[in-house]
């Protein structure tokens, strides 16, 4: 009996310890692109993209659904371990549209995140995430190739929902 009471108190704290890191991570929860007041410098921006940010363990998982600027299918999903480090990339369409078979996440500061995609090794893509104070917005920048190899970089501005 006491060895049942003591797993219960334990498998409890342990959700509750996931319960409260997710709350006190600015980025969970489901975040919409503003396109009007996303800047690009090179590149085409998508018509509409959502981005679902979770905590799974010590994992951040992010799941992206979207429309491209041609009309196609946005689709990446992806994890990292929260503190930073190598992640994985879960699905995302097809090698044509999404050729990244790495990523790797760093947590710069509370309100502050890198995530970088490669391919053979060898970086392609490098975001920067910003909070806001308020935890409303999000500021991405964004550097490096998209799937094709057509160079983009940019602002996108994300409101969370």
């Amino acid at each position: 009996m006491k060895r049942a009471l003591f797993v219960t108190v334990f498998v409890l704290a342990v959700v509750a310890s996931g319960v409260l890191l997710a709350q006190n991570n600015p980025f969970v929860g489901t975040w919409k692109l503003n396109a009007a007041a996303s800047k690009y410098t090179t590149g085409v921006a998508p018509k509409e993209i959502t981005a679902t940010i979770q905590m799974l363990g010590d994992q951040d998982q992010v799941t992206e659904n979207g429309t491209a600027a041609d009309g196609s299918h946005i689709s990446l999903k992806y994890t990292f371990p929260d503190k930073g480090g190598p992640g994985k990339v879960l699905a995302g369409g097809n090698l044509a549209k999404n050729p990244f078979d790495g990523v790797s996440g760093k947590r710069i500061d509370d309100d502050a995140f890198e995530v970088s995609f490669m391919k053979g090794g060898k970086e392609m893509l490098h975001n920067q995430f910003v909070v806001s104070k308020d935890g409303k917005a999000l500021r991405e920048t964004v550097r490096g190739f998209v799937p094709l190899g057509n160079p983009v970089s940019g602002v996108l501005v994300w409101e969370k929902q």
